[in-house]
């Protein structure tokens, strides 16, 4: 038998190591505790300086529960931005749109799979396949509805889907996954006609209110007036430029303006089984889960979500969004109940600034060190003002010797001397159809300053291409002429 003084010291090491490991199990189980507010500070400040943004608010929540909220920088009135500044979501609209659809499920008015023509019987493609069309392929964008880059203007959510008339699908109805926003037109359209409450209306009623989202609307156009929300920006050369929103009828697909406190309410109620604060139900957990799912014909979306690749740590369920002066993230992360959205004023065109600071806070949520990456988008900006540059001041000394270049071709037959020019002409018909035949094609309500907008730098290099081939054309053809007559 063990001496009682020699058994105490048997257990000595033993309560030691419970001791330890009772310690030890709260690190990786309280993720929260690693999670440092000023070091999410820290990241976006110097993410924004970095990259020269000018505004973004976030929120983070953890299980249904706040855990942070702050906005930084300013906006295009010289404001500051804080967490209740308005701002527009672009696509992240998107899953706004599937939750309402999700709801009338849930109330037993519609069915995932019932086509699309049995709640929408005006609205007609010029494609036999589309009464196959289901409003589960709609939610997914595996209806192979196309996303045309130029459409006509619309100024209601009916007037938008008759624009629909005479598209044909991409592809058999569930077959691929192809993006389309006018999937989401029409998804929204549905709500309206089963609900019979305007869909703006639909959404702050059954949604916003529900959730405490005091200050989220959706407006019809992308231009409609909206109290509280100032111009966004377009960066370029690393600095935001306050430019005009593109305007475009995007209800259904992007029309949802918020702030970051009301994305965290949004948020909170997705980490906690479809619950708001109060424990109101506002969608069952199986169709939650339903709308997180991959879907046939789609292996990275699911109904109003996109989902990450494997390659992509930790897995999360996001939806991004952008319009041409404001971007969007939103992530959930299923492993460690953690939600964050990224709301940013300004639009770049060459990187999505809201999902690398998302992703960056999900490090620091995760106990990890944000990667500090190079800011690609000023360096491909800058690449492009040099080039700019260059081309300029060759276009300037070849228009000093436009006349010489036409002396020294003064005998040369006509066809000839046209050949010559072609180097000249043809790059800048192609920018000068961009720039003022695009903007008019199908009556869209773009214009040239619009195309600027899109993407500034590469747009400043080819205007620059396009007056210095023009003046070139006009002088050389102009000196031949006079030459000639001489």
């Amino acid at each position: 038998m063990i001496p009682f003084n020699t058994k105490k010291l048997f257990f000595i090491p033993l309560l030691i190591i419970l001791v330890m490991l009772m310690f030890h199990l709260p690190f990786s189980a309280h993720a929260a505790q690693s999670f440092r507010t000023e070091d999410v500070d820290k990241f976006v400040t110097n993410y924004m300086e970095r990259n020269g943004l000018p505004g973004a608010s976030i929120v983070v929540v953890e299980d249904g529960k706040l855990v942070y909220e702050k906005g930084y920088g300013h906006d295009s009135e010289g404001m500051s931005i804080n967490e209740n500044s308005l701002m527009r979501i672009g696509s992240a609209s998107k899953s706004f749109t599937s939750f309402a659809v999700l709801q009338l499920v849930d109330e037993g008015k519609i069915q995932l799979d019932d086509p699309v023509i049995k709640y929408l019987p005006e609205v007609k493609l010029d494609d036999t396949r589309w009464k196959e069309v289901t409003i589960r392929q709609l939610m997914s964008h595996t209806s192979g509805i196309p996303n045309p880059i130029i459409v006509s203007p619309a100024s209601s959510l009916k007037a938008g889907v008759e624009r629909l008339y005479d598209w044909n699908l991409q592809s058999n109805p569930g077959e691929k996954h192809y993006y389309s926003n006018a999937n989401y037109w029409l998804l929204a359209r549905l709500v309206e006609e089963v609900s019979g409450i305007e869909f703006s209306q639909y959404l702050k009623q059954k949604i916003f209110s529900p959730l405490g989202m005091g200050d989220s609307l959706a407006a019809v156009n992308s231009t409609d007036f909206v109290q509280g929300l100032p111009k966004g920006y377009v960066t370029a050369y690393g600095t935001g430029i306050p430019w005009t929103e593109l305007e475009a009828m995007n209800m259904g697909a992007g029309s949802v303006i918020s702030t970051a406190s009301d994305m965290g309410k949004w948020l909170a109620m997705h980490t906690n089984e479809g619950k708001n604060s109060s424990g109101q139900q506002l969608l069952s957990k199986e169709l939650l889960e339903e709308s997180y799912s991959q879907q046939p014909g789609s292996n990275k979306y699911g109904l109003g979500w996109s989902l990450s690749s494997p390659s992509v740590k930790p897995v999360r369920i996001s939806h991004s969004g952008a319009v041409t002066t404001y971007q969007t993230q939103q992530d959930i992360v299923p492993g460690s109940g953690y939600a964050v959205a990224v709301l940013l004023n300004s639009f770049t065109p060459t990187l999505e600034h809201a999902y690398e600071i998302s992703s960056g806070i999900i490090q620091l949520a995760e106990g990890q060190e944000p990667e500090s990456k190079a800011p690609s988008p000023k360096i491909i900006d800058l690449s492009l003002g040099v080039i700019t540059l260059i081309y300029l001041l060759l276009g300037i000394r070849g228009i000093l010797r436009s006349k010489k270049w036409s002396k020294k071709r003064k005998h040369q037959p006509t066809w000839r001397f046209i050949l010559r020019l072609i180097p000249q002409l043809i790059p800048a018909s192609l920018i000068g159809w961009l720039f003022f035949i695009v903007p008019t094609l199908q009556n869209n309500s773009s214009t040239t300053i619009d195309a600027f907008g899109l993407f500034p730098a590469a747009m400043v290099l080819l205007a620059i291409v396009f007056i210095i081939g023009l003046v070139l054309t006009a002088l050389r053809i102009y000196h031949r002429f006079t030459l000639n007559k001489d």
